[in-house]
């Protein structure tokens, strides 16, 4: 396992306003759009009091009906999976997870992960986040062993996954190959949403094609993840899975909080991450967030200051702006968290995600000059992975680039940023930084217990539960309502979706 790379932090510094005995028209406006000095002291008391609630919420077994639905077993999950590793090695849920990684990467060179929400969203980010750019594209010995990935079941979009099936149809030829073959994780609490059902039940029926439908290859190569009763669960033991074999989503923790259960264990450790050190970095940020005094953590510095730019300053648009295409998975996953979490009562944050320098390019004209609706998070990784691409010498100058013949594009992202930040700040428009000294096993854990502790500590200042998410269950209703009035059609026909079915 890694050694704990340094700690992520939360500067919020530039969203303060700042004390000044002249009236000039930048403090007026940064009296009106940014956070006084005196509000910011006050918060402070009152997020150490939510964070004893909220520490106090995970020794709740039978908790009062007002807090129902509480699934904060999210919080101290991580600690548990490894002070479990360390008692019981294989025997452990981390065991259990290496395990059957290990045997999927043995056994397949692609895996299609089927999921919606956090199921699909969890596994995507770290995909994204942690693996080449272009892993999909690198021939098996530089992907050393691990396969690729593709990421479906949330959606009911017809061609997308027929452009999957086609794709693995003319890449997949021979089972015998190991090179040739493929498997799925599949995971749903429930078994219940369409949109994950419906996909395993249709790539289920390619696998049985490529295999045959008696394999016990099929077996080994499809792995489901969900609840302890569901209707995959079911399903899955029709089949003849044992128990071993099918992998748990504990009930205490909620779908968008689920990144550190087998939904994202098992693809991160396919993939060939090292999710001890990911645990690690999420049980270090939830130990910050126990034990350190607001000034150094930055749960409660995220929780506050968004808070108080959303609920008292008016900025409900949360924009999270990566400052790394690799990170734009991670902006989504957030904005599910938020928008499932604290979107009820009327009330609640919109959440979007941009990639900077990219979006510059399109939303920076709204930022800079738009409704004054906003309040942007820049997620920042202080260093580069690879050697910096210098812009070098050239002998034809007409793009007067020799001038930064010295600089690379870390150089250009960092003068961005700077600028950026700069012009924000020049007409009080609040920004804020999340500081990765890295992108880690270790830093991406922290980042994502950081963000679902927030989201909590977040609720429950805004006295919203941040559990449960009873309006999408209306949409789930009525689709299964609407399906099961559209005629059937007769054996071999399709329908035409152009038509409106």
């Amino acid at each position: 396992m890694q050694l704990p790379d340094e700690n992520i932090e939360y500067n919020y510094q530039r969203v303060l306003a700042q004390p000044s005995e002249a009236w000039t028209p930048l403090t007026e406006l940064q009296s009106q759009h940014f956070i006084s000095l005196d509000r910011l002291d006050a918060i402070k008391k009152t997020a150490m009091d939510v964070r004893g609630v909220v520490g106090a919420e995970r020794e709740l077994l039978n908790p009062p009906a007002k807090l129902r639905p509480l699934q904060s077993g999210f919080i101290d999950l991580p600690q548990k999976l490894l002070d479990q590793f360390k008692r019981k090695q294989d025997a452990s849920e981390v065991g259990k997870v290496i395990r059957i990684s290990n045997r999927l990467r043995e056994d397949v060179d692609r895996i299609v992960v089927l999921g919606t929400g956090g199921s699909y969203l969890g596994p995507k980010a770290l995909f994204d986040a942690l693996c080449h750019s272009y892993h999909n594209e690198m021939p098996a010995k530089l992907r050393m062993g691990k396969p690729r990935m593709y990421f479906e079941g949330n959606n009911v979009d017809n061609d997308p996954l027929q452009d999957l099936f086609e794709l693995l149809e003319n890449t997949c030829v021979d089972p015998d190959l190991t090179d040739e073959r493929w498997g799925i994780i599949v995971a749903s609490r429930s078994g219940e949403t369409l949109e994950t059902a419906t996909s395993y039940r249709a790539v289920k029926m390619e696998a049985a094609k490529f295999y045959g439908q008696k394999s016990p290859m099929l077996k080994r190569v499809i792995v489901p993840i969900t609840g302890a009763k569901s209707k995959l669960r079911d399903l899955c033991k029709a089949e003849g899975y044992a128990d071993e074999d099918i992998l748990s989503i504990p009930d205490e923790v909620g779908g968008r909080y689920s990144v550190f259960t087998p939904i994202g264990l098992l693809p991160a450790a396919t993939m060939g991450l090292d999710i001890r050190a990911m645990l690690l970095g999420a049980a270090t940020m939830t130990r910050r967030f126990l034990e350190e005094p607001f000034d150094r953590n930055p749960v409660l510095q995220y929780a506050s200051v968004n808070y108080l730019m959303a609920e008292e300053l008016k900025k409900p648009t949360r924009v999270t702006a990566v400052w790394s295409r690799k990170l734009e998975a991670v902006g989504w996953w957030y904005d599910q968290l938020l928008s499932e979490s604290l979107g009820k009562t009327n009330r609640g944050p919109t959440p979007y995600t941009v990639v900077n320098t990219r979006d510059l390019h399109s939303r920076g004209q709204q930022h800079q000059d738009g409704h004054r609706d906003k309040m942007i998070n820049n997620l920042l990784v202080r260093t580069v992975a690879h050697p910096a691409v210098m812009i070098g010498m050239a002998d034809r100058n007409e793009d007067d680039l020799n001038q930064f013949s010295r600089k690379g594009l870390p150089d250009l992202m960092d003068a961005a940023h700077k600028g950026m930040t700069e012009a924000y700040a020049e007409v009080a428009r609040p920004t804020a930084d999340i500081l990765l000294p890295a992108l880690t096993e270790h830093t991406i854990g922290q980042l994502l217990q950081m963000l679902m502790l927030a989201t909590v500590v977040e609720g429950r200042l805004m006295g919203i539960n941040p559990y449960g998410k009873p309006g999408v269950e209306a949409y789930k209703s009525n689709m299964t309502k609407h399906l099961k009035a559209i005629p059937n059609l007769p054996k071999g026909e399709v329908r035409d979706a152009a038509k409106g079915a």
